[in-house]
């Protein structure tokens, strides 16, 4: 019993963690159709933002909650407003661009930084479950992910500026005639999901370990995630996050952490090619 419930707690770390990473990446990849191959550099620089602002004697809260997200919120409208927003109905040109910048930042944070692995201690401390040990920050994530589903949803579905996005993403040129300007409101939804994505960088800086190069370990997970999720941004990531969290965990636990991601991959490979739409495409199809 007492087995059962770590593993089931280590499911549901994962499947949050998982969420966390994906939700800005979900935003901007399936609302404006841009391929941000940069996106596990967003994360790196969410965790950089939290381990130097910690480490200057910020608490390590505001450093992770406040910090991270509004970081590199401001380094993703610097993108745009320089790169992205040249690249809007260009796949390809997208994915070039991004994976160009990819290399610069990490090459900017390695000649700053160095190669060296960085990181800050776990906040919350821990409890028991019977001969095992656990902790209050996985319960934490979970919440954070719970937390952020909402107000995601809830600024898609009851504001007006979620109403505007959306109307811009399926018709700009509509929305323009109506007074909007379609170039202000891309500009706001890239910075929201890179500052999402901040937040996630910032939030799993205690529970990584901080080099340049880490965000290269969530990009394909993350792209995976919301490919199989589908078009719906909180319900398809929500359900393939839960899906392929679970089936890594257990992967991982009844064999080796690599085992656990080659087996994720070979479920992603197989739902993509049972529901090409993704799940939300199958299931979940009018929804957010």
């Amino acid at each position: 019993m007492d087995l059962s419930l770590i593993i089931a707690l280590d499911v549901v770390n994962g499947a949050a963690s998982l969420f966390l990473l994906c939700l800005g990446l979900a935003i901007i990849f399936g609302m404006m159709k841009i391929i941000n191959l940069a996106h596990g550099e967003f994360v790196m620089l969410g965790a950089y933002a939290t381990v130097i602002s910690a480490n200057a004697g910020l608490n390590i809260w505001i450093a992770m909650l406040v910090v991270a997200p509004l970081f590199v919120g401001v380094v993703g409208l610097v993108i745009e407003r320089c790169l992205i927003r040249f690249l809007y109905g260009r796949l390809v040109d997208s994915m070039l661009a991004t994976w160009g910048l990819s290399l610069c930042l990490i090459g900017l944070v390695t000649t700053i930084f160095g190669n060296t692995i960085n990181g800050v201690p776990t906040p919350l401390g821990g409890f028991q479950v019977g001969a095992y040990r656990s902790s209050w920050y996985t319960i934490f994530l979970l919440a954070m992910a719970v937390l952020m589903m909402a107000l995601v949803y809830g600024v898609l579905r009851f504001t007006r500026f979620g109403l505007v996005a959306r109307a811009v993403m399926l018709n700009p040129g509509m929305a323009a005639t109506l007074g909007v300007n379609p170039a202000k409101i891309y500009m706001a939804t890239f910075g929201i999901g890179a500052a999402i994505t901040g937040l996630a960088g910032g939030l799993l800086a205690p529970v990584s370990g901080i080099t340049p190069v880490m965000g290269t370990a969530f990009v394909a997970k993350c792209f995976i995630t919301v490919v199989g999720g589908g078009a719906a941004i909180i319900s398809g990531t929500l359900s393939a996050a839960g899906l392929f969290g679970f089936v890594n965990q257990l992967g991982a636990f009844f064999t080796t952490p690599v085992y656990g991601e080659v087996i994720l991959f070979l479920s992603a490979i197989l739902l993509i090619r049972l529901l090409p739409q993704g799940i939300s495409g199958r299931f979940f199809k009018g929804t957010l």
